[in-house]
């Protein structure tokens, strides 16, 4: 299981205990989620990243994937990991 499979699970174990009871295999259930999200980034941060504009420099090239991959891993987890907490069940 990769990091962002390791996240999810933990925020689901806080945050949404009933559904992580709920899944039949934990462990093959946030593997595939991790490794969704993994692709879902990279694919994300290439088209954020664009194309190599002309003249660009080793550094500059470096920030704009930098920045792109960090957009993407911040939007991709707000929607797929960091899911809103279960209401409160009585």
């Amino acid at each position: 299981m990769n990091r962002y499979g390791e996240q999810a699970m933990e925020h689901w174990k806080e945050n949404r205990p009933q559904a992580y009871r709920e899944l039949e295999d934990p462990e093959e259930f946030f593997t595939e989620v991790g490794e969704e999200i993994a692709k879902e980034i990279e694919t994300r941060a290439r088209e954020m990243a664009g194309k190599e504009p002309e003249g660009e420099g080793y550094l500059q090239r470096l920030q704009r994937l930098n920045t792109a991959r960090l957009e993407a891993e911040g939007e991709v987890l707000r929607e797929r990991v960091l899911l809103e907490e279960e209401p409160d069940q009585e």
